[in-house]
This record gives C-alpha cells, sequence and structure tokens, in this order.
C-alpha cells in the first residue's frame, strides 16, 4: 500500500505535466458551498414556521436534515482542500529533478573538501549536517501512508451519517428518532475528524517531501546535505492532532451509548456537553494543522536560503 501511494504523489514524470488536481479540489469547494447554500434555505424555512400551531414537527424535521446535509457541505469543502493539499504534493516531487538539474547548472565550481557532519544553528532553526539525504522518519512514514485511508474513513462516517439524519427526520419525537440523532452526530463528526486528520497527514507528507526531496537534490550535487531538525511546532502538531482524532473517536463511542438511555432528561444531559466536546476536537485538530503550515513556512525559507546558498557559494 505504501509503495502504491508513493508513486501516486511521486510519479514519474516530467516537470511541465499538468495535473487536475486543483480543478477537482475547486469543484468540490463550490459543491460543497452551493450545499451550504440548500442547508441556508432551510434554516430560513425552519425560522419562519418557529411559533406556528402545529409546525413544531415539521421544523424539527427541517433541523434534522439540515444537520446531515451541512455536515456533508463541510466535508465537500474539507476534501477539496485535501485535493489541493495533494496537488501541492505531487508538485513538489515533480520538480524536484527540474530543480536538481538547474542547480546543477548554476552552481558554481567550487572546491567543497570534506564535509564537516554535525548539527548546526541557523537563522530557521536547528538543523544537521550530512553526507547523504535523510532517511524518511517513522511520522512521515506514517503520514504517508495514513492519509488516504483517513480521508476514504471520513467520507464514509459522514455520508453513513447522513443517511442516518434522514431516518431521525423521520422519526422526529421518539425513541427510535432519538437514537438516529445520536448515530447522526457521533458519525458525521467522527467523519469530519477523519477528514481533518487526513489534512493533517497530507500536510506532514509535504515536510517530508520538502525534508527528502531537498536532501536528494543537495546529495546529488555532491555538497554538504544540510537538514532541519523538528521544530517545537511541528511537535505541537502532532501532539494537537492526536489529542484532537482521540477526542473525536471518543466523542463517537458516547454518542453510541447514550443511544441506550431510556431517560429523556439522561440523554439531554449527555447531549448537552456532548456537543461541545465533538467541536472541542475539531478545534484541537484545526489549531495543529495551522502549526503544521506554520512548520511549511519556515522549511520553505530554509530551502530557499540554501538554493541562494548554492548558487552564490557552490556548497
Amino acid at each position: 500500500m505504501t509503495a502504491t501511494l508513493d508513486k501516486i504523489v511521486h510519479p514519474d514524470v516530467e516537470y511541465q505535466e499538468k495535473t487536475n488536481h486543483r480543478k477537482i479540489g475547486i469543484g468540490l469547494g463550490v459543491a460543497g458551498l452551493l450545499l451550504g447554500m440548500v442547508v441556508a434555505v432551510l434554516g430560513i424555512v425552519a425560522g419562519n414556521l418557529v411559533g406556528g400551531a402545529g409546525d413544531e414537527q415539521t421544523v424539527a424535521q427541517l433541523k434534522a436534515v439540515a444537520f446531515g446535509l451541512n455536515t456533508t457541505a463541510l466535508l465537500l469543502l474539507k476534501t477539496g482542500i485535501a485535493v489541493v493539499l495533494l496537488g501541492i504534493l505531487v508538485r513538489i516531487w515533480i520538480r524536484v529533478d527540474s530543480v536538481r538539474q538547474s542547480l546543477a547548472v548554476l552552481k558554481p565550481e567550487a572546491e567543497v573538501g570534506t564535509i564537516a557532519t554535525g548539527p548546526i544553528d541557523t537563522e530557521h532553526g536547528a538543523a544537521t549536517v550530512t553526507t547523504t539525504a535523510p532517511e524518511r522518519m517513522a511520522l512521515h512514514r506514517m503520514a504517508n501512508t495514513m492519509w488516504a485511508p483517513m480521508a476514504v474513513m471520513g467520507v464514509m462516517a459522514v455520508l453513513g451519517g447522513l443517511v442516518v439524519s434522514w431516518v431521525w427526520a423521520g422519526n422526529v419525537g421518539t425513541r427510535t428518532g432519538l437514537g438516529a440523532a445520536a448515530w447522526t452526530q457521533g458519525l458525521q463528526f467522527l467523519g469530519e475528524g477523519f477528514i481533518l486528520s487526513s489534512i493533517a497527514f497530507l500536510l506532514a507528507s509535504i515536510l517530508s517531501a520538502l525534508r527528502e526531496g531537498g536532501g536528494e537534490v543537495q546529495e546529488a550535487l555532491g555538497i554538504p546535505v544540510k537538514t532541519l531538525e523538528m521544530p517545537a511546532t511541528a511537535k505541537a502538531f502532532v501532539v494537537l492532532m492526536m489529542m484532537g482524532l482521540m477526542i473525536e473517536i471518543a466523542q463517537f463511542g458516547l454518542y453510541v451509548y447514550i443511544t441506550t438511555f431510556d431517560d429523556l432528561a439522561r440523554y439531554t444531559l449527555w447531549s448537552s456537553w456532548l456537543g461541545p466536546l465533538r467541536e472541542l476536537g475539531l478545534g484541537l485538530l484545526l489549531a495543529g494543522i495551522v502549526l503544521a503550515l506554520a512548520t511549511i513556512a519556515n522549511a520553505l525559507g530554509f530551502q530557499f536560503n540554501r538554493i541562494r546558498d548554492i548558487v552564490v557559494a557552490g556548497k
């Protein structure tokens, strides 16, 4: 499986080759936006019915349908983001060969001499000098393997919750409806957690590609291979991501648990704090993604400076 996914993100094509990731990602984003507009219309309709005699059932049904559709719209938007990030990852690897060839021409002749290996300090953080490209880290191996399964499970969970939301809408005010409501919320937010985790894994894979690709280029040129150490932002990103994912898995289990309740008051009490809990999980995942983006920005700055040094000094 890992070899297959590596081939997807590291295709053997020329750097001029065009990919369709951007178009697909934008298409998914537009679809998510349109579905979100449908949800907004349902909300307006439900709002106009509030207070009307005999409309309570209709309002509750509209809210159930809108919940399922709203989370599905968010899924489409996040999947669009994931596809665009996948395209960026593919373009990074396609560009590695072209950068290697370009720098071989631009690099001035310089006596490299014996390469002094070991830790160094740079303006972008601690780094290490080696004679060969760094091996893929265990975290990066996991990220390169898990982004696809996470995306698939996320889509399946959200769509499963969407189907159950129709059961919820058709059984409002009954025990079956309460159970379907819990399953809908648990499944769909579990799916949202999975798709955000897929995005996080793709960002980690981008960091992996920058690290490996940069090392391969430097090694091919016969110069010292300088590689950034994992910064604090990357470590915090991993912690926040894992915490967020664990919370989303836990909230799903707890939503399944409350389907066994016969006491409506107890069910309502648990539901009142499970909502904020699931949002906390998504918040932690999003905070981790912010740190991952900050780490990528720092890595790009390091590589730009490294390219400048190679072109100016040849080492």
